[in-house]
């Protein structure tokens, strides 16, 4: 007899890397790694998630070696001595069979200087200045070698990881943070070849990959996170056609990429007219590679305007069964959770035992502590 979860239980392998399941950790940010370093207690709260058998963790995001690349102190780094900590995560995970990647990030014009940012009294980075639509940021746009020295702080990033013991990485290109800010022609107003135009706005990120594979070789997972909304403008779209979708992600896997992280404030809502598909299952069906899927899965409400620090407010333990049936319908390949997993690091576990009805509601209390 089969289950009706089965098709989230089901292995997958990406780029040799092979997962158990089809559950991924999404990655939140946490605020709890003073001085940028993750300490045990970060540690302890990623292991609790392999032992009760996520198929793949993806950490909180993790800035790169710039000096405007973060929005505070509790951020962690991945550079200096934000290392040693990263490297007892990863042993912490690998000691009970789990699979983890980090995410490599670079706020860009989202810093926030009034905050305890690193070095808030330099401008940020950003292609034109800008924060969001016509609204300047505190800065002049980018020049070349600061955009080229941005390019080898996530190559470095990246083979640090693969040294220390990650299993891949993540490229986060999503939420109007700086690789974003590349790709939205509101925010990217150059008119070098880092702009001027749909394959100019795809440029810096197409040296990000191409740099990143040349340092960890073919056989390390690169997945890249998208997303069509921003945190600047929940309505924005980089993409309103699936010919423009197609004209932005495809020239990401010829550069190296093997997985779009997809997301979406609710994952169930289709991407264009005319079809069900929603970002992943048309990132998939536009360029053949695997797709994670994510946004308010297992949960009745969705990520709500406004902080993204504030991840909504309460919301209450949503019903699988529509997202298990697209799933096994291969729209996607992967399920990535977010609060849900937030508020009960036993949800994969309880997910698998046929225990929906135990798993905990996501409130806003839990982002108080690392459980």
């Amino acid at each position: 007899m089969t289950s009706a979860t089965d098709s989230l239980f089901r292995s997958f392998t990406l780029n040799g890397l092979v997962l158990p399941n089809r559950v991924v950790m999404a990655p939140m940010t946490r605020w709890k790694s003073p001085g940028g370093v993750p300490g045990p207690n970060v540690a302890a709260y990623y292991r609790r998630r392999a032992e009760h058998s996520c198929g793949l963790i993806i950490t909180e995001g993790t800035t790169v070696d710039h000096p405007v690349s973060s929005h505070s102190t509790r951020i962690p780094n991945f550079f200096g001595e934000a290392l040693d900590g990263w490297r007892r995560v990863v042993d912490e995970v690998h000691a009970v069979g789990g699979r983890i990647v980090p995410p490599l990030w670079h706020v860009g014009a989202a810093r926030h200087p009034s905050q305890d940012s690193p070095n808030r009294h330099l401008p940020i980075a950003s292609p034109s200045g800008l924060y969001a639509p016509d609204k300047p940021a505190r800065g002049e746009p980018m020049t070349k070698a600061e955009i080229g020295g941005v390019v080898r702080a996530f190559a470095r990033a990246a083979a640090d990881a693969r040294a220390i013991g990650f299993d891949g990485i993540e490229i986060h290109g999503a939420h109007g943070y700086l690789i974003d800010q590349f790709f939205w022609a509101a925010l990217n107003r150059r008119d070098d070849e880092y702009g001027g135009g749909p394959e100019g706005r795809m440029r810096f990120a197409i040296e990000i990959v191409e740099a990143i594979r040349r340092e960890v070789g073919d056989d390390f997972p690169i997945v890249f996170r998208v997303s069509q909304w921003k945190q600047q403008d929940y309505a924005a779209k980089v993409a309103e056609t699936p010919k423009a979708l197609a004209g932005w992600l495809r020239p990401l896997p010829e550069a190296g990429v093997d997985a779009f992280h997809c997301s979406q404030r609710r994952f169930w809502e289709p991407e264009f007219d005319g079809s069900s598909l929603n970002l992943a299952g048309w990132a998939k069906k536009l360029t053949g590679k695997p797709v994670i899927t994510v946004g308010s899965i297992g949960l009745k409400k969705e990520l709500v305007a406004g902080s993204l620090e504030n991840l909504g407010c309460v919301a209450e333990v949503a019903a699988l069964d529509g997202l298990l049936e697209r799933l096994a319908q291969e729209e996607f390949d992967l399920v990535a959770v977010g609060r849900g997993m937030l508020a009960d690091p036993e949800w994969t576990r309880k997910v698998s035992d046929g225990r929906i009805g135990d798993l905990r509601p996501y409130g806003a209390e839990a982002l108080e502590t690392l459980i």
